[in-house]
């Protein structure tokens, strides 16, 4: 049985990892798919301390992971098809058919983005809609592309995008950014990018690849095409809290409810990061949630033993 079990491998994960197993826990980590989470898709992270010049997500990812490795965290990459909650040993049913016992749990799963609603946007995946500008703005070069989201994510991912495209088109459906000064400055000066303001996504266009985005305007009610082959959403995340909805507390916005100590609403669960009900997502706000969760733990399990 373990002390410790952490699911998800993105900065909470990793950083409750550390400090779980630096702290001399038997604990061990269970992710999907890749470890770094949203981070790795993340082109340069300019905001995280100690990084002066920034830092490419894919990077910060693998140091974290490296970082947690040195203090003896074992990864597994395993999806996790259920958890059960409500005894005092909580129990995790991977995909593979194993079962993992563990007296504490952190949950770090993340979050997802966020989608339009509009039709045809799962059918047009990997042909012209796609979530993450870093994985395949790249396959854009010399051709118009679109982003939908006015903050940081967004504009962001314009002035990335920015580096291939021929022409960027910033979606937003207010008459203003939400995104940092800085990025926004940065975004006003790259002459490639062109902000449609007080619109949202209509609809698709194109048969078997996006050729096109229809945009109307909020207040007027007009249409208008853009003409691209690529429309980049980024208008927020969802928490991924599918598999402890019903166990655990959460907010309107399907967020798990933690305490300052990042411990949920059953005892010897904690969550950490995107996940979890917080006022700020960010990278370095997720590796504090991960260190605080996993101290938590490691309280939760000498309270046990005393």
């Amino acid at each position: 049985m373990l002390d410790i079990a952490i699911i998800g491998g993105g900065p909470a994960g990793l950083s409750a990892g550390l400090y779980a197993a630096r702290g001399g826990a038997n604990a061990a980590l269970y992710e999907a798919l890749f470890t770094g989470g949203q981070a790795v898709k993340t082109h340069r992270i300019d905001n995280y301390p100690g990084f002066a010049d920034g830092v490419e997500g894919f990077e910060l990812g693998m140091k974290l992971e490296q970082h947690a490795a040195r203090f003896g965290l074992p990864v597994e990459y395993a999806g996790v098809a259920r958890l059960s909650l409500s005894d005092d040993v909580k129990r995790i049913e991977l995909s593979d058919g194993r079962t993992v016992e563990t007296k504490a749990l952190i949950l770090a799963m993340g979050a997802k983005p966020r989608t339009l609603g509009l039709a045809r946007e799962e059918e047009l995946i990997g042909s012209g809609v796609s979530y993450c500008a870093t994985c395949d703005g790249a396959f854009f070069k010399d051709r118009p592309v679109a982003v939908v989201g006015g903050g940081d994510t967004a504009v962001s991912d314009a002035l990335y995008l920015a580096r291939f495209a021929s022409r960027v088109y910033v979606v937003h459906r207010r008459d203003a950014l939400r995104a940092a000064k800085v990025l926004q400055e940065a975004a006003f000066r790259e002459e490639k990018i062109e902000f449609v303001y007080d619109s949202v996504p209509e609809a698709f266009c194109g048969e078997i690849a996006v050729e096109g985005l229809s945009v109307k305007h909020v207040k007027t009610g007009s249409l208008r095409m853009l003409a691209v082959s690529a429309v980049f959403v980024a208008v927020g995340i969802v928490p991924e809290t599918a598999l402890v909805r019903g166990q655990v507390e959460l907010d309107a916005a399907g967020a798990i409810v933690t305490d300052a100590q990042m411990r949920c609403s059953v005892p010897g669960v904690f969550a950490a990061g995107d996940i979890r009900n917080t006022p700020l997502r960010q990278v370095v706000t997720a590796c504090a949630d991960g260190a605080v969760a996993a101290t938590s733990a490691l309280d939760y399990l000498a309270q046990l033993r005393s």
